[in-house]
């Protein structure tokens, strides 16, 4: 139920020689001087020199006057002096990011290795570098300011989520939304959508519905993600607008029963339908605010509606318990899980009617 993807490998020297050394090799193979190079190309000879020294840059006039004076061409000036300004603007980055290498023990470093975000065996400053092209910032501070104040204020104070996870889980599904096709959202197509996908429910094989959940979804707008959870984050699910018309629900399977994850997609799908497009909605294990109560309570009546709660308390077998959600169409599992949660049932009994979920590659 998730796409694995893998880490980008580029090589970047370690030296890149300034153009004017190259230009200096040039000129000396003509027999040229820089006085007379000057005196042919117009410029002046402190300018040239500048040039030489890697001080003043090859603007594309400067490449065509030396194109013209040298026989060689002008792309090759402008290619060099882009190859050269960039090694420096990186040895500048990496000189500032420095100071930032700490930040790395507040992130699971070890997690985006493995599922192929960062590249393993590279350096502490590689990593960083990793680190912030896997986010989309520049440095710390940009990720402080994108992601790690954003979730910090949006998940529980009452349980121990570390936001450096539950912000490397939030990027990797709005990197695997990013390559899902999606239509523009539809409120009503949404609505309307809703039934079919509580039958799904009663199907008990993932590999038939799930790729046909995905795909209705998609055709009203909301991009439905599922991506194993990072340990410390403490996610069962999260939803936010991506753009003003495009909509993502990620779910992160948190101890894969079934009735959890049906729960926790109807949930996210609530705040779609009833929340701002502004605000975040992170569904971690002490979410109990205002917004969060008025998803749950949409799940809940979705999935076992207000006029058959009242028969709840009638249910004291798991034939009683089969027999009740094949009147409501939808899997024993999840009347179990909401029997369970409101302390009819104890954890321990009726699980052999839930499924337990797991993911695949």
């Amino acid at each position: 139920m998730a796409r694995t993807p893998t880490a980008e490998h580029r090589y970047e020297p370690d030296l890149v020689l300034p153009p004017g050394e190259t230009l200096v090799e040039v000129i000396a193979e003509r027999g040229m001087t820089q006085a007379e190079l000057a005196a042919r190309t117009g410029l002046s000879a402190k300018h040239i020199n500048q040039i030489v020294k890697g001080i003043a840059p090859i603007t594309p006039d400067t490449a065509l006057l030396l194109e013209s004076t040298t026989g060689v061409s002008a792309r090759v000036w402008s290619n060099l002096e882009i190859a050269y300004r960039e090694h420096e603007s990186r040895l500048e980055q990496a000189a500032r990011l420095e100071a930032d290498l700490d930040w790395l023990e507040e992130l699971p470093i070890n997690e985006l290795i493995r599922k192929g975000w960062i590249q393993k065996g590279a350096s502490p400053l590689d990593r960083l570098v990793g680190v912030c092209k896997f986010f989309g910032v520049a440095n710390r501070a940009a990720w402080d300011a994108v992601w790690h104040k954003p979730t910090a204020y949006r998940t529980s104070k009452a349980f121990s989520s570390h936001p450096g996870a539950v912000a490397a889980w939030l990027r990797i599904g709005e990197i695997e939304a990013a390559a899902i096709d999606c239509a523009p959202f539809d409120r009503a197509g949404l609505n309307d959508l809703l039934p079919e996908l509580r039958a799904l429910t009663v199907d008990p094989d993932p590999s038939r519905w799930w790729p046909r959940l995905v795909g209705q979804c998609a055709e009203v707008g909301v991009v439905v993600v599922a991506e194993p959870e990072i340990k410390g984050a403490r996610i069962n699910g999260a939803a936010r607008w991506l753009t003003h018309d495009k909509a993502l629900v990620q779910l992160s399977l948190r101890h894969r029963w079934s009735d959890i994850f049906w729960f926790t997609l109807f949930h996210e799908l609530g705040h779609v339908l009833l929340h701002s497009k502004k605000d975040m909605f992170i569904n971690d294990v002490g979410a109990h605010s205002g917004v969060e109560q008025e998803a749950d309570a949409f799940a809940s009546q979705l999935l076992i509606p207000r006029a058959a709660e009242a028969a709840l308390g009638e249910l004291s077998t798991t034939s009683d318990v089969v027999a009740f959600a094949d009147r409501l169409g939808i899997a024993p599992g999840i009347v179990v899980g909401r029997l369970q949660h409101e302390g009819r049932w104890p954890f321990s009994r009726g699980n052999d009617l839930k499924q337990r979920f797991v993911f695949t590659e």
